[in-house]
C-alpha cells in the first residue's frame, strides 16, 4: 500500500462505463468526436484485461491490505477465492467495494456483454475499416462470456425455479442474494442485458425481492434491498430506484417513488440507504448517484427518459 487515494480495488464495472457512456452519447446525439484515438486504445486495453481474467490464473493483479475487515482484502495472498474457469470475466471486489466471495460476479458478466455489443456496433457502424480485428475481438469475448453466464452463472432457489446467481466460483459454489448498488440482477434488463419478461429474470427478480435473499429487509416503514456493506436493515434508494426502472407497472413505480420521498429523513434528498423501521437513521447525507437515480425514474414515469 501507498498513499495513493486510488486503491486499485478491481472491479469489472469500472471498465464498463466508459464504453457505456461513449455509446449513449453517439445513440443519443449523434456525436462522434469521442472515437478518437485514446478511445481506441482504452478499448484495446479494456479488452485485454477482460481477456487475461478469463483466467486468473494468467494475470498478475493481486491485493493485500493490512486489515481485520475480511472484505476490504482477498485471500490466498491477494489472489482471491480459488475459481475455475468458465468463460466469464473474473473480479476481486463487488460494486459496493466489498471483497467477492465467489470470484465470478454475474452482474458485472451481464454488463460487459451488454457493452461489447456497444463496441462492435460503434465499429461495424463507423470505422469498419481501421478496426475491424477488435471488433472481431470484442465479439468473440462477448459470446464467450454470454456463454459463461449461461452455462455457470445459474443456480436454483428454493422453489426450484432456474434463477441467474449473483456470484459463482466455476466449482459448483453460487450466491442467492443480490447488491442494491448497479451492476446488480435486478438491474439486467435496466443495462440491456434481458427483456423485463424474462422467465429466469422474473424468477431471480421474486427471489432477490423476498426473505430468500439474506440482504431483503422489510421493516414498520419500507422494504427493499440492503447491502453487507451498509448497516444491517438499512436498504438503498438506488435499488428502490431500480425496481421501480425494472417494471412495465405505472402502479409499482408510483408507489416506490412515494415510499423514497417519504423515507428521505426529512432532508428533501436521497441517502446512500436508510433503516426500514426509522427513515431518521441514514447512512450519507448527501448520495449524488442515489438522487440521480431517483430523477431516473421520475422521469420514467412520465415517460420521458427518451426526450
Amino acid at each position: 500500500m501507498t498513499g495513493w487515494i486510488w486503491e486499485r480495488k478491481y472491479e469489472v464495472d469500472s471498465l464498463r462505463y466508459p464504453l457505456q457512456l461513449a455509446y449513449l452519447l453517439w445513440k443519443k446525439t449523434g456525436e462522434t468526436s469521442q472515437f478518437n484515438q485514446t478511445f481506441f486504445e482504452a478499448a484495446q486495453r479494456i479488452v485485454c484485461v477482460w481477456t487475461v481474467e478469463q483466467n486468473h490464473e494468467n494475470s498478475p493483479y493481486t491485493f493485500v491490505r493490512d486489515t481485520d475487515l475480511a472484505e476490504d482484502t482477498l485471500v490466498n495472498d491477494g489472489r482471491g477465492p480459488a475459481c475455475a474457469y468458465t468463460g466469464m470475466i473474473w473480479s476481486a471486489f463487488r460494486p459496493s467495494d466489498d471483497a467477492c466471495i465467489y470470484p465470478y460476479l454475474v452482474p458485472f458478466n451481464m454488463f460487459a456483454v451488454v457493452v461489447l455489443g456497444y463496441l462492435v456496433e460503434i465499429i461495424d457502424s463507423l470505422f469498419s475499416d481501421q478496426h475491424a480485428e477488435l471488433a472481431d475481438d470484442a465479439l468473440h469475448l462477448r459470446e464467450e462470456i454470454n456463454q459463461g453466464i449461461k452455462e455457470f452463472g445459474l443456480t436454483k432457489n428454493a422453489a426450484g425455479e432456474i434463477i441467474f446467481a449473483f456470484e459463482v466460483d466455476g466449482l459448483g459454489n453460487a450466491s442467492v442474494m443480490d447488491d442494491p448498488n448497479v451492476p446488480s440482477l435486478l438491474a439486467a434488463p435496466y443495462l440491456g442485458y434481458c427483456d423485463i419478461d424474462d422467465p429466469i429474470y422474473q424468477a431471480t427478480r421474486r427471489t432477490n425481492l423476498s426473505s430468500e435473499n439474506p440482504y431483503y429487509y422489510e421493516g414498520k416503514f419500507a422494504k427493499g434491498l440492503g447491502s453487507s456493506h451498509t448497516f444491517y436493515r438499512y436498504i438503498w434508494p438506488i435499488a428502490l430506484s431500480i425496481q421501480g426502472l425494472t417494471t412495465d407497472s405505472k402502479k409499482e413505480k408510483a408507489e416506490l417513488l412515494g415510499l423514497m420521498i417519504a423515507c428521505d429523513g426529512g432532508t428533501g434528498v436521497m441517502h446512500e440507504s436508510f433503516h426500514v423501521d426509522d427513515p431518521n437513521l441514514y447512512s450519507r447525507e448527501w448520495f449524488s448517484w442515489a438522487n440521480m437515480m431517483f430523477c431516473e425514474l421520475v422521469l420514467d414515469y412520465y415517460d420521458l427518459n427518451d426526450n
